[in-house]
Parts: C-alpha cells; structure tokens; sequence
C-alpha cells in the first residue's frame, strides 16, 4: 500500500487549500477513505471520512462546515477541500483507509508521509 499526500503549504487565516491523496496498493474503489491530521507532539486525530462509493461523508466537529472530503475512484484519489482555515489547522494531513471504530474512524494500512498545512499571517 502507497498513500501520497500533497497540497499543502503556508496559507493565512481565513485562507484555503486542497490536499490530495493518491492510493495504490489496495482496492481503492471498495474503501472508505479519511484524513486524519497530526500536531507536533499529539496524537494523529480524525478528521473527515467518505464511504467508498462518495455517498455518505463524516466531519469531525473541528473541521464540520469548513472542509469537504471527496473523492474520484477512477484515479485513485480522495481530495480535502478546507476552506476558512484557522491557525490552530496547522497539522500535519494524512489520508488513509478507515473503518469505523465505536463513534470515530480508524486507519486501515500504513501512513503515507503526510503534507504540512502552515496557517499563518
């Protein structure tokens, strides 16, 4: 399994990106996939999760109304629209496989190696 992130940067308050993923490896077609995202010395926590066919999407309540997980099966792709950022989304983002665990999301395969989203002035 490869996961490839990229799309992140430095952006300001108030800004916008779009992270993406590329999978390969696995039948990305029959996965949920989900972003998770990490700080400096915290654990990696949920973010966002989309059911293998686009239908049904799951926002952690960090990031609900401003970011949007989507994704396009016939590239091997899931996308991270985040819209409105704020300094405390500087994390690092990671996409992964999910399955639901109780009321979250956990990862399925290993990490890729996440990109770096910066939200400063």
């Amino acid at each position: 399994v490869q996961l490839v992130e990229s799309g992140g940067g430095l952006v300001q308050p108030g800004g916008s990106l779009r992270l993406s993923c590329r999978a390969s490896g696995f039948t990305f077609s029959s996965d949920d996939m989900g972003w998770f995202r990490q700080a400096p010395g915290k654990e990696r926590e949920f973010g966002a999760a989309i059911t293998w066919n686009g239908e049904k999407t799951v926002y952690a309540d960090s990031v609900k109304g401003r970011f949007t997980i989507s994704r396009d099966n016939g590239f091997n792709k899931v996308y991270l629209q985040m819209n409105s950022l704020k300094p405390e989304d500087t994390d690092v983002y990671f996409c992964n496989g999910v399955r639901k665990r109780g009321r979250t999301y956990v990862d399925k395969y290993a990490w890729g190696k996440g990109t770096v989203v910066t939200v400063s002035s």
